[in-house]
């Protein structure tokens, strides 16, 4: 290695970043296993960002003309000096990585930003939106950006503090489902395989960082394409811990492979970290016919009547009002069914109250309900009509029921009553008369099927728009409970979020326990290649609006989870259909959850430094204390300033008030403390209530991210 070593130090003398790149890339060479995973690292990816304004210093790439469809340059150029105003203002460009120079002036118009992995970047958070129901519990955050910067995001506000990793990584089937460089990897690359791997190595590595040493869990679900190699690279960045596959069934019809085995499986490998261990269960993921003698919930049936039956003219007396009291979101009393050709508005409601009917049938015909008035009355008395949570303005009144065979096995006492509600209604469930067992390793669950509750589901949801292959939310949904059933404010991660299947998911366990978790979800906003060409034509690109509106995240990830909470559909109305098998609920009552949503930025360290890109700042900080409560989004004009999980002080003058109010918040966790004085930071630490962290700004931002990232 000698000879090698006097080549680097020559190499390094006349160009350091290439004496850099040679010297790491022989280390790599040199350490590689005789036997096990061995694939070409590649050159560092890169990621065009068309928000980001173009300043001096920045890498670009030139794009092809406003109608075309051709990739366009490829190199990268770096801007040397910016002239002009307005729609006028010209780069002058210089090549980088270029034997012999080569220079050209481009408007800024047709450039768009690069960043390099190996960049050091400053990550920001600007909202574009959010959605409250869930009162003081955390915000669910989704984030659009490139997921390997922003995980390095979230190596500042979350490092060691995820109990879950839920990812859906690409499956590289070369069907355009992934790009690396910008662009799309075909089937016929000879470095596919290789350009994965990497591309996976790379944001494993930082999930070291995030997840929780003392107990967590990595989830990553995958099919034939990269399993052995998924396999493999697991055991590799992760060579202590412990790890499992799972093979569940998601298309039972199986998918053709021409002369092949139909597949209809795919594999969720499992890695442990820490006391982490899975949870027993009563269902029996393999045999769901098991399920229905070992399972405790009792079901409630919507009060509409479904299926082919659930029409006026097949039970005119089903047809009548339920008379609801608003204000305290109880139900009033029963009418008397309406005769056939007799109008509505002849019926008069009580006083302070709204008559609900039944809706119209999916068939586009008058709907039913599933019993009688004096049937419902009856029920209504003894605990087993409930009404659920209420939207008057989106005539929102889901009713749910008890039905005739379970009150009699409430009567007979094989369903349990254990007390009843704040409402009245009973609480019951069946007896504990199974095991438990720890579920076994291959798993049949009608829940898991992704076309009926993948793809239908979303299309349910989100009427006309349409994602390839999500994720089914029961499949999502039972792997979690397995590690954060008794975790009620664990946080999951899902840095491949797609179409939001996570963080739905995590909604649904949330309500079936009153839980505070709360998922971070990471997307970008790319647009599919057979829309890009078509946006392309029109003289779009990356960066316009009308571009933009069709990229995941905007179409899809955020439209879905502000859906689920609402449980009202992207034009207003609510979602029809139930939810499935564990709580069974209908999906127009939403969730009580809260959740906010980001675009990535990237700031410059001397903006940071000067408080310029606080307002960018500001939700980083927020995330670190928990994401729950008020943001400080502004400079405190007082010099500081408190809310429900931390404090930020810029005026250290005034520290003796600021700590005051810091004492008199119950369960803040964090103090800010702007200064460039390590003594003056120190003694105001010092002062600090107890169970108060105290953190230095900007120093302990800007060191977190002043790092060159391995290639």
């Amino acid at each position: 290695m000698s000879r090698l070593t006097d080549l680097i130090a020559q190499a390094k003398s006349k160009d350091p970043q290439l004496g850099q790149d040679l010297e790491r890339e022989i280390k790599t060479l040199s350490s590689r296993l005789p036997f096990g995973l061995n694939f070409e690292r590649h050159r560092p990816e890169v990621v065009e960002l068309p928000l980001r304004p173009i300043r001096k210093g920045d890498k670009v790439r030139v794009l092809p003309e406003r109608g075309s469809t051709k990739s366009g340059d490829a190199r990268l150029w770096q801007v040397k000096t910016i002239s002009g105003r307005g729609k006028a203002k010209v780069a002058d460009l210089e090549l980088v990585y270029s034997e012999k120079p080569e220079t050209q002036s481009v408007s800024l118009d047709d450039l768009i930003v690069v960043a390099e992995f190996r960049d050091v970047i400053y990550p920001g958070l600007i909202s574009t939106g959010k959605v409250e129901r869930g009162g003081d519990k955390p915000y669910h955050t989704v984030i659009n950006g490139e997921n390997y910067h922003a995980l390095k995001a979230l190596t500042y506000t979350h490092r060691g503090k995820v109990d879950a990793i839920y990812i859906d990584p690409p499956y590289n089937t070369g069907a355009k489902d992934w790009k690396y460089n910008n662009d799309y990897v075909e089937a016929d690359d000879n470095y596919r395989h290789s350009k994965w791997l990497a591309m996976m190595e790379r944001r494993l590595e930082l999930t070291k960082q995030l997840l929780n040493p003392k107990r967590s869990v990595l989830l990553v679900t995958i099919d034939t394409k990269e399993l052995h190699r998924l396999g493999l690279l697991l055991d590799q960045v992760f060579p202590s811990q412990k790890s499992q596959m799972i093979t569940t069934v998601i298309n039972p019809k199986g998918a053709s492979l021409g002369g092949d085995f139909a597949r209809v499986d795919e594999q969720i490998f499992i890695v442990y970290f820490g006391e982490i261990a899975v949870k027993p269960e009563v269902r029996d993921m393999l045999d769901e016919k098991k399920n229905e003698e070992t399972s405790t919930s009792v079901k409630w049936s919507s009060l509409i009547r479904g299926g082919a039956k659930g029409i006026r003219t097949d039970s005119p007396g089903a047809y009548y009002p339920v008379f609801i009291n608003v204000d305290d979101s109880k139900i009033h009393s029963f009418g008397e069914p309406l005769p056939r050709g007799a109008d509505r508005e002849s019926t008069s409601p009580p006083s302070n109250t709204v008559a609900v009917w039944p809706p119209e049938h999916p068939s586009g015909v008058e709907g039913r309900w599933g019993i009688g008035p004096a049937k419902a009355q009856e029920l209504l008395d003894r605990g087993a009509l409930r009404l659920g949570r209420i939207n008057p303005a989106a005539a929102k009144f889901p009713i749910s029921y008890l039905s005739s065979g379970i009150m009699e096995k409430v009567d007979s006492g094989e369903i349990l009553t254990l007390g009843r509600k704040e409402d009245g209604t009973l609480i019951v469930r069946y007896p504990d008369n199974v095991k438990v067992t720890h579920p076994r390793t291959v798993w049949k669950m009608p829940g898991h099927n992704a076309g009926e509750y993948g793809s239908k589901l979303v299309s349910t949801m989100l009427p006309n728009r349409k994602f390839p292959f999500p994720k089914a939310l029961y499949s999502v949904e039972d792997i979690l409970r397995f590690f954060v059933a008794d975790m009620p404010d664990a946080i999951i991660l899902d840095f491949f979020a797609g179409s939001g299947t996570t963080a739905h998911a995590v909604m649904r366990l949330n309500k079936q326990d009153n839980g505070w978790r709360q998922c971070i979800s990471v997307t970008n906003n790319e647009v599919s290649a057979i829309e890009q060409k078509g946006l392309r034509e029109k003289g779009l690109r990356p960066g316009d609006p009308n571009w933009e509106k069709w990229g995941i995240c905007d179409y899809i990830t955020k439209p879905r989870i502000n859906a689920a909470i609402t449980g009202c559909s992207p034009d207003g109305k609510p979602i029809k259909g139930d939810y499935k098998f564990v709580d069974e609920f209908e999906m127009s009552e939403g969730f009580e959850e809260n959740a906010e949503f980001f675009t990535l930025t990237y700031e410059t360290p001397i903006a940071v430094n000067y408080n310029h890109s606080f307002g960018r700042i500001a939700p980083i900080l927020w995330m670190r204390a928990g994401s729950r409560g008020q943001r400080i989004d502004a400079l405190p004009d007082k010099g500081w300033a408190v809310v429900e999980a931390y404090g930020l002080l810029i005026e250290l003058d005034r520290a003796t008030a600021f700590i005051k109010a810091l004492g008199k918040v119950e369960g803040l966790s964090l103090a800010y403390i702007v200064t460039d004085d390590d003594r003056r930071f120190q003694s105001i630490a010092k002062r600090l209530p107890s169970g108060v962290e105290p953190v230095r700004l900007y120093e302990s931002y800007l060191s977190n991210f002043s790092f060159t990232n391995e290639d």
